[in-house]
């Protein structure tokens, strides 16, 4: 395991840098959604002229809020698990980018397929294998704020996909595997995240999402940023093993989350927590040490 990186003597223009992160069960509490613990490493980053990245399964409608209160407005978004990328103005690109004509000025990339194909397929399935699922979009607005501790207008919002099609799973191993083979001739795939089962395009994923944003860096920048990425989830694995330094966060749940990966560290606590013990040890063991 290599020594962690000191932030205190780091030259930005030397060596630019890049943090993509998870959100629910990562930088933001699994049940409260709070980010407390975390608010003093993003103010540092912040300061330090590192982006932050939110990596989520979250909706576009749901971070335009979320990115107000973290302070990450001026930095890209990735939403609904890699299918939706949100680019603000400092990360267009003059030729290739049309001016954004989303709040906030951000320019949107569809990285998958409509939502109206996915949940057209899925539904086609569960009838034809008589499969037992419920799908976010069929749920009333009651049901998926029990599911997801959310309130009315958050959950609407959780409910504006546009990529992507959260689904509870009922079934068994066998019938599960047969979804997949089954959205597989689809040009469709389903990834497991911390609390529902998500359908998408075969080519939309955290992992590949990342991968456009650290080109899209090293496009605009002239250098490609040094990684850090944080998540406690299967729905994770890609992006975790798509960047230079890892961070599995201690998840909420028993799902095993093990990328394969060189420089990956585990961390004793869970949420916020968590985040701020996994950026201190791969990039803040001296400049904690600084501010303590």
């Amino acid at each position: 395991m290599p020594h962690p990186v000191s932030l205190a003597a780091w030259d930005p223009a030397l060596e630019p840098r890049l943090v993509l992160t998870d959100l629910d069960g990562s930088l933001l509490d699994h049940d409260s959604y709070n980010a407390a613990p975390a608010l003093p490493w993003l103010a540092r980053l912040k300061a330090l002229g590192i982006p932050v990245v939110p990596v989520t399964s979250k909706t576009r409608a749901e971070l335009g809020e979320l990115r107000r209160a973290l302070n990450l407005t001026a930095t890209p978004f990735v939403a609904e698990n890699g299918a939706v990328i949100g680019l603000p103005p400092g990360w267009c690109h003059p030729r290739l980018d049309r001016p954004g004509d989303a709040r906030d000025g951000v320019v949107i990339k569809h990285m998958g397929v409509d939502v109206a194909f996915i949940r057209a397929r899925l539904d086609i399935w569960r009838q034809r294998l008589g499969l037992d699922f419920t799908r976010m979009g069929e749920m009333s607005l009651a049901d998926v704020m029990a599911l997801t501790g959310l309130d009315e207008r958050r959950a609407r919002e959780a409910q504006q996909r546009e990529g992507s099609e959260p689904f509870v799973w009922r079934g068994g191993d066998a019938e599960l595997e047969a979804l997949h083979q089954a959205l597989e001739g689809d040009g469709l795939q389903c990834t497991q995240g911390g609390r529902f089962w998500h359908a998408m395009g075969r080519h939309a994923d955290k992992g590949r999402a990342v991968t456009w944003l650290i080109q899209r860096f090293a496009g605009l920048r002239g250098q490609v940023p040094r990684a850090l990425a944080l998540g406690d989830g299967p729905n994770d694995l890609s992006m975790l093993e798509a960047v230079d330094h890892a961070v599995v966060i201690k998840g909420r749940h028993d799902l095993v989350v093990r990328p394969a990966h060189t420089h990956v560290y585990y961390t004793d606590a869970s949420g916020p927590e968590g985040w701020a013990e996994g950026v201190t040890h791969w990039w803040g063991a001296r400049e904690e040490a600084l501010h303590e």
